[in-house]
């Protein structure tokens, strides 16, 4: 087993593997910026390490002070979390030449999977569905043109190197193609260095669905079972998340996990990753992409299945076997996690600062909370909004929403503004109590559409 691991992350999945850590007996490093100095992350590690100022490009995104602490620490692998440097095969080599493990895949899987393009051929040449569109990334509104015709609108261009919803923009019509082409090459440039853009066919009113996967380093490959991710902000980003996916069918549940696993070891996929899907109305399903890292959403795969990612991932890069077998796998109840962020609803969401001034957290039986703040935590304007991550577990998808509904109620924080109102609205809300939504549900209950 490993002795001591470095998580190169902030927040809340900080807090969560160096717990995972600790149960293992292995010591933390975290690092931090000078604006996160009273972070709870830095509290609880074994060590911490000052690695820069506050923006994210002058810490956790400094690729020379991250090496740095890793050497300085005696760290003898390194956990990203997700975002960061986690899908980032530039990070994993140049740990590797130190002679730092990464705890995540290999570098050719995360180049592989990483460039939306490459990611899309390796579906399609171990048989997977896959939305049709362009073969690889368009070079310019002229063949992006003569795509979109080939394949009828609606279309969405997006991000070769994208994720988290950032670098898409939908396309309904001809005329509209060459201000969106350039407000996606531009955000694309922006959050990933890279401004390639690709196009697929839009499937109106899908599901999005993704299967958890983990592989060790002897050639096993298994799935975790489905989450259903649909509920999704203006910007393609995940609100609310649930394992399983209550309305899918037996047989297609199992297919999807089959192809999930065949994506995965084409790559020499190892350690824990997710392979997206969108389902549409026939429950036919496409896929969507590969996120080659642990997901915002895992806990609600550990709340069905009884498996702790964190300690497998920690595990197989120790150079242990898995423990278990597809047919080990069960899954028992339902879970739903939500994710809480300091967004104003009233205000477009748009980011809330300052300092939380009270904290009162939910609790009761089969409440689960994934925090990094507290009362008297200052939420900077440098990082990402999530405060943190609640999640409910029932014997069935009815038993789960109601205690969501209830430890929603419970949850108040003060002194900034939450998505906590809007989520309360939005649980309570007719098509997703009775699960009868899409991917376009939330842009629908926010124009008054759906109740």
């Amino acid at each position: 087993m490993l002795s001591k691991v470095l998580i190169a992350n902030r927040g809340e999945i900080a807090c969560r593997v160096i717990r995972g850590c600790r149960e293992l007996g292995i010591k933390s490093v975290a690092i931090y910026s000078e604006v996160d100095r009273e972070s709870l992350h830095v509290k609880i590690a074994d060590e911490a390490i000052c690695v820069g100022a506050g923006s994210n490009t002058d810490s956790y995104l400094n690729l020379a002070n991250v090496l740095m602490a890793c050497q300085i620490s005696g760290a003898e692998a390194v956990h990203p979390g997700y975002g960061y440097f986690s899908e980032r095969a530039n990070f994993a080599v140049a740990l590797e030449s130190l002679g730092i493990k990464f705890v995540g895949p290999p570098t050719g899987a995360i180049e592989a999977m990483g460039d939306k393009a490459s990611a899309k051929k390796a579906a399609i040449a171990c048989g997977c569905p896959v939305v049709p569109g362009s073969d690889g990334s368009v070079p310019n509104e002229t063949e992006a043109l003569a795509v979109a015709e080939q394949i009828g609108y609606p279309i969405l261009l997006k991000a070769v190197a994208g994720g988290g919803g950032r670098g898409i923009r939908r396309v309904d019509a001809p005329e509209e193609l060459s201000a969106l082409w350039k407000m996606a090459q531009a955000e694309a440039q922006a959050s990933f260095g890279s401004g390639e853009i690709l196009i697929e066919k839009c499937i109106v009113g899908p599901r999005h669905v993704e299967i958890q996967v983990i592989g060790d380093s002897f050639g096993n490959m298994i799935h975790l079972g489905e989450r259903e991710c649909s509920i999704q902000n203006l910007r393609h980003q995940k609100l609310l998340e649930e394992a399983p996916y209550a309305d899918l069918p037996s047989e297609v549940r199992q297919k999807m996990g089959e192809a999930a696993v065949r994506v995965a070891s084409s790559v020499g996929y190892q350690n824990a990753g997710t392979v997206e899907f969108l389902v549409d109305e026939n429950n036919d399903f496409y896929f969507l992409e590969m996120n080659t890292r642990l997901q915002v959403e895992h806990p609600v795969t550990e709340q069905v299945t009884g498996v702790d990612l964190v300690h497998l991932m920690l595990k197989i890069t120790s150079g242990l076997p898995l423990p278990m077998s597809q047919e080990d796998v069960t899954i028992s109840g339902h879970s739903i996690e939500a994710r809480i962020t300091a967004q104003d609803p009233d205000k477009d969401f748009a980011p809330s600062t300052g300092l939380i001034t009270g904290w009162r957290a939910p609790g009761g039986r089969n409440v689960r909370m994934e925090t990094h703040c507290y009362a008297g935590f200052s939420v900077s304007p440098f990082y990402d909004p999530l405060l943190a991550k609640l999640i409910v577990t029932g014997k069935d998808r009815y038993d789960a929403v109601v205690k969501l509904q209830t430890a929603l109620q419970e949850f108040e924080i003060s002194g900034i503004a939450t998505n906590i109102p809007f989520l309360r609205r939005l649980v309570a809300s007719e098509g997703y109590v009775s699960g009868q939504f899409d991917t376009g549900y939330v842009p629908r209950f926010l124009a008054g559409e759906a109740e």
